[in-house]
């Protein structure tokens, strides 16, 4: 009896929920069916599922060996260096490793230990150096002489540049100066300029206080010319305290007494002839007068100060005939 109520019940239905179940995959199966979702045959099916096991057998026998731990590696530096350039550390990586290069070749003999600056007369050998960016730890082996040459022509005090590399040690660097020239005053700003025009650093030292002054837009270029035509009349040179360049097209002269020469566009040498004439034989700039107008060709017009002008009108005044019989 026991045997075979056990075997009664091992032959039993797997119930409802086994049922449900089994019932429910294969309406999920129809359904795929009809909707087209299982339409390849089984042996495609088995193809696409064998497939990326055929893409990886290929991978393995074509592929060169350590290709993934080489790729790797590239990952590696390439994010690397996409952060170091995306965080702004570039110059100071670059600046790093330029250190290090140059301490090797230090290391090798290559460091430079003479240093000769020729044709220096404004910037001392210390300024030279560093415009060029040469310092202690730069070694020759790596020095770029054109670069340092760039470097020092971009300098405006430096017109012309020459960077020879002597190894194993030397450094030769042969400059050639530009000469503090003028002050050019324009927008209210006061520079020192070369006689090329080259600005040359900003009116701050005092030592540059003797230079001539010009003023206005266009001075700066045209400064070299006029005031070697201007020295060529040294009493009126003297007195003159700024040439202002008015217009870009012509100059005017400011006397250090505050009297205004408007000078010709053309012929500016004769202008000047006629004004050291004027002064020494009828001393036309001791006179009570504010401005000498040139401009014209054929006459010279004088602007009489206020005091002047008015004491000739009553001079005037005293001459005119009285009327008859006034007292």
């Amino acid at each position: 009896m026991d045997g075979a109520g056990r075997l009664a019940r091992s032959l039993r239905s797997p119930g409802p929920q086994a049922d449900l179940k089994a019932a429910a995959i294969g309406a999920a199966a129809l359904l795929r069916e009809r909707l087209g979702f299982d339409r390849a045959p089984a042996r495609h099916r088995l193809e696409r599922d064998q497939s990326p096991h055929r893409l990886i057998e290929l991978l393995e026998r074509y592929l060169p060996n350590r290709f993934g731990v080489a790729a790797t590696v590239l990952m590696l530096l390439a994010s690397a260096a996409f952060g170091v350039v995306k965080g702004g550390h570039l110059d100071a990586l670059i600046s790093t490793l330029s250190d290090t290069r140059n301490a090797m070749a230090n290391s090798a003999g290559f460091r430079i230990t003479t240093t000769a600056i020729n044709g220096r007369k404004q910037l001392t050998q210390d300024e030279v150096l560093a415009i060029g960016g040469v310092n202690g730890r730069s070694s020759l082996l790596f020095l770029d002489a054109a670069a340092v040459r760039d470097k020092l022509k971009a300098n405006p005090w430096i017109a012309e540049a020459t960077v020879l590399k002597l190894y194993p040690g030397q450094l030769q660097i042969d400059i050639s100066e530009r000469s503090a020239f003028a002050l050019w005053q324009q927008d209210g700003r006061l520079s020192v300029i070369a006689d090329d025009g080259a600005v040359l650093e900003p009116y701050v030292s005092r030592r540059f206080m003797s230079l001539p002054l010009v003023v206005g837009k266009g001075a700066e270029t045209r400064a070299r010319d006029f005031l070697a035509l201007l020295a060529r009349y040294p009493q009126v040179r003297a007195l003159t305290k700024a040439a202002v360049f008015v217009g870009e097209r012509r100059w005017n002269l400011r006397l250090k007494d505050g009297l205004d020469i408007r000078l010709p566009e053309n012929d500016v040498g004769n202008a000047l002839a006629t004004l050291s004439r004027l002064d020494k034989e009828d001393w036309l700039f001791s006179r009570d007068i504010v401005a000498v107008d040139m401009r014209l060709p054929d006459r010279l017009t004088v602007q009489l100060s206020d005091d002047a002008a008015k004491a000739r009108e009553d001079q005037f005044k005293d001459k005119k005939p009285k009327k008859a019989g006034s007292a």
